[in-house]
């Protein structure tokens, strides 16, 4: 029909996403947030390769020469 109808329509649905509110589980948050957070670089068996083997490390770095 006209474009009036698509215009009411999308404005009906930004307001009700604007005010739209759903429940909080503030207790799970609060666990989410106050759980330790896992050694990540002890998990990571390569990690004491990485500087070795770091493509964007400055030093050993030629302008000439592509990584492809």
């Amino acid at each position: 029909m006209g474009r009036g109808r698509q215009k009411a329509k999308a404005t009906r649905q930004a307001r009700d996403m604007k005010y739209f509110s759903p429940a909080t589980d503030l207790a799970a948050l609060e666990r989410e947030l106050s759980a330790e957070k896992p050694d990540r670089a002890a998990d990571n068996e390569y990690a004491e390769h990485a500087d070795t083997y770091d493509v964007y490390d400055d030093d050993g770095y030629d302008e000439d020469s592509s990584y492809s």
